[in-house]
């Protein structure tokens, strides 16, 4: 009879678990007490149990439990899970070292839940406390080191814990190496899958595809399409990545158009691939065409956003930001992240800091992005209070900060800040090494750069790219040309980073020849910065001709509108070597209005050429766009001295101390 009460009652609460009526669960809780079941029938109590953790409601859950005068293992687990599930993981924990007895479940409820919110430490603590690990569990972990961007330590795990494992372990492993390009590692897990007959499914082979791509084995990648057949769209998506990733787009678009019916995955790699080969127009085109056969996500948003970046064209990023509103993807992370950046790439920091003041939920990825930010526009405090607010610091996090004390002239924030990670022994890479060389170069301390470098020898970043680009900046600022040229020789010059810090280099210590002949040898496309870099070379060293005909390259034959400080360094150039009205004639071609300092510039070409008609003129223009500038006034009362007009001299030092204007106090190193 017992059993056919149980029975009834159960599928009564099974009816009740598919119906969202919470007055009919009240109604079933009551009737049960009334006729004593919850009491005396575990299973009946259980059920009841389940449905309140399911919905939610874990007050009236916990009542129950506490109620019940008899307990079992499912009894607890119920309960974890649901506070787990609800996100009260302090509330599940403390019911766990209650619980009387502990079956693998109730492990893999913690471990798991605190894996998934990626409280490592906490689930590794739990999984090594565990008396009998299982599968399940040791997945659930490894999977959380690889979300959350602890690959290294995902296979040092899979190493240490001697279990079978099934497919989900050796997909999560292989995602690992996938992130470290451990292509050795990678392929002995293959052997493994091989060896111990493991059934492939579609996740196992988008793993292997995508590890071999991304380890740039494209031959063993497109090995493991054909032995698919007929490749899911997973492991497309991850071939064209890979040869995307290889700079190879003409064959991954070949791939792209092969396949029919294409999901999001296969759009969003190929449009990736387009924006990381720099094919920004590409990208957005195809994103055109994707609109007619699959519906974006939020990855396809964060790299046409990024298109918009590479091509420094804020209107259309815009577009892209009501459109992220548009589909429900304007609170996305990833979105936000990548907006953020886009806003600030295009020198619009004060969209990016409105558009921050709206975001509804952070994470560490969004708050880096948000201190990059405030760097570009010299909010260094802002920055700093932001670090404070991450939690979980990753390392690019403490490089954001390193690097954006550099680029704001605070090279002893950048040496402190890069002290207390090797406090913490955090791994130093190529970002931290080069901004901190380039702060003992700003400080022109040649032998603590040259400390910094021997680290990165020891991690084996003396050869990188950026960090030798940092230390031809240090040789050059410290004023040894001859050892910056000799790493300039012996790094491989994959971009035009080295070229710029070699060129600047001979520009900064006066040997514009050299520069211009550099310039001359550039194997790789020159950017702004390189213009910028050999203009200077020809103002410091008075190479007129050569500043013109570079000025006209950069526009007709390279493509690019010189901005504010290129027309300045032209300016004061041509000024400096007595072109003056050709230097005015540049000033009105400008599309936007010359400030101070490049009438200043002027005015230095008028006083030194005895042009005194012209250096009134632009004396006068620069006292009525700075008034306080004492330099205009000290040069507008030289000219009228000089050309024997002493009252008007006398008037315009009266002027000065009406205006409360002091001179600027000469200084010396002596």
């Amino acid at each position: 009879m017992e059993r056919d009460y149980r029975r009834h009652y159960v599928a009564l609460l099974q009816k009740c678990s598919n119906s969202n009526r919470e007055t009919l669960w009240r109604q079933t809780h009551g009737f049960l007490l009334k006729k004593g079941f919850l009491s005396s029938l575990v299973i009946v109590a259980n059920h009841l149990l389940q449905i309140y953790t399911r919905c939610g409601r874990m007050n009236t859950a916990r009542n129950l439990f506490d109620e019940m005068p008899e307990r079992n293992c499912f009894s607890w687990n119920t309960m974890l899970e649901g506070y787990m599930n609800s996100g009260d993981k302090g509330s599940s924990l403390n019911l766990f070292y209650t619980m009387p007895e502990r079956d693998t479940y109730s492990w893999n409820v913690v471990v798991t839940g605190f894996a998934k919110a990626g409280e490592l430490s906490v689930a590794r603590r739990l999984f090594d406390a565990m008396p009998e690990k299982d599968v399940v569990t040791s997945n659930s972990l490894l999977h959380g080191y690889v979300q959350n961007g602890y690959a290294e330590e995902s296979l040092r795990l899979f190493k240490e814990v001697e279990l079978s494992a099934d497919v989900k372990t050796l997909t999560t492993v292989l995602k690992a190496c996938a992130k470290l390009e451990a292509l050795n590692c990678g392929k002995e897990i293959h052997a493994r899958v091989l060896i111990g007959g493991v059934e492939y499914d579609s996740k196992l082979n988008s793993a292997l595809v995508n590890l071999y791509a991304k380890c740039g084995d494209l031959r063993m990648a497109s090995s493991m399409v054909d032995h698919i057949g007929e490749p899911d769209d997973h492991s497309l998506s991850a071939l064209i990545s890979g040869y995307g990733d290889c700079g190879r787009v003409d064959e991954a678009r070949t791939l792209f158009d092969r396949k029919r019916n294409r999901c999001v995955f296969v759009w969003n790699s190929m449009i990736s691939g387009y924006v990381a080969n720099n094919m920004e127009m590409q990208a957005l085109v195809l994103f055109n065409e994707m609109r007619n056969e699959a519906q974006e996500d939020s990855r396809t948003l964060a790299a046409v956003v990024n298109a918009c970046s590479g091509l420094g064209i804020i209107e259309t990023g815009r577009q892209f930001h009501c459109h992220a509103y548009k589909f429900g993807l304007g609170d996305d992370i990833v979105v936000a992240s990548t907006l953020l950046d886009m806003y600030s790439t295009c020198g619009s920091p004060d969209e990016a800091c409105k558009l921050f003041s709206e975001v509804k939920t952070y994470d560490t990825i969004l708050l880096n992005s948000m201190i990059k930010v405030f760097f570009s526009c010299g909010r260094v405090e802002d920055a700093k209070r932001l670090f404070e607010r991450i939690e979980r610091k990753s390392l690019i996090s403490w490089n954001s900060m390193t690097v954006g004390f550099s680029q704001n002239g605070c090279p002893g924030d950048t040496l402190e800040y890069f002290r207390q990670m090797h406090k913490l022994d955090l791994p130093t890479d190529k970002f931290s090494l080069s901004s901190v060389i380039s702060a003992c170069a700003s400080i022109s301390s040649l032998e603590l750069g040259e400390q910094v470098f021997a680290r990165a020898t020891i991690v084996g970043l003396d050869s990188d790219q950026i960090v030798s680009s940092s230390l031809i900046d240090l040789y050059c600022k410290c004023g040894s040309v001859e050892h910056g040229r000799r790493v300039f020789d012996a790094t491989v010059k994959s971009d035009e980073v080295p070229w710029n810090s070699m060129i600047s280099g001979y520009a900064t210590n006066g040997y514009g020849s050299e520069a211009i002949e550099l310039f001359k040898q550039m194997s790789v496309r020159p950017t702004r910065i390189t213009f910028m870099g050999v203009l200077t070379a020809c103002n410091y060293c008075g190479l007129v001709e050569e500043g013109r005909k570079l000025f006209e390259a950069m526009k007709l034959d390279n493509g690019f509108v010189p901005d504010r400080e290129h027309y300045a360094c032209m300016v004061d150039l041509l000024a400096r070597a007595g072109y003056l009205e050709e230097a005015m004639d540049l000033v009105e071609e400008m599309t936007f209005n010359a400030d101070a300092s490049m009438w200043s510039s002027v005015l230095r070409g008028c006083v030194a050429n005895g042009d005194k008609a012209m250096g009134k003129k632009v004396a006068e223009k620069i006292i009525e766009l700075e008034p306080e500038n004492s330099v205009a006034y000290v040069q507008l009362s030289a000219i009228f001295a000089t050309s024997g007009d002493w009252e008007k001299s006398a008037l315009v030092r009266k002027l000065m101390r009406e205006k409360h204007v002091n001179k600027s106090p000469g200084s010396s190193w002596a």
